[in-house]
């Protein structure tokens, strides 16, 4: 089964990648973009046919893992 992790920053952390992706668009004209937040995207082949045990594990690695629960928030998305 492929399950899919988004993490990002929680919102109170400064994104300063994100800053500057912002200013480079603004300066190439695309004011309008008023924020710009930068995570990763994860894409998991994980065995198993039941999925809240799959989103469990997943759960458990990223918590473990995949992601830094201090400074940011993960979302597990099944098919």
């Amino acid at each position: 089964m492929q399950v899919e992790v988004r993490v990002k920053l929680k919102e109170q952390v400064l994104d300063p990648q994100g800053e500057a992706i912002r200013r480079v668009l603004a300066g190439l004209g695309y004011a309008e973009i008023g924020g710009v937040r930068v995570g990763k995207l994860m894409l998991l082949e994980v065995d198993g046919e039941a999925p809240e045990a799959v989103r469990s594990r997943v759960e458990a690695a990223c918590r473990e893992v995949l992601a830094n629960p201090v400074i940011e928030e993960f979302e597990v998305r099944l098919p």
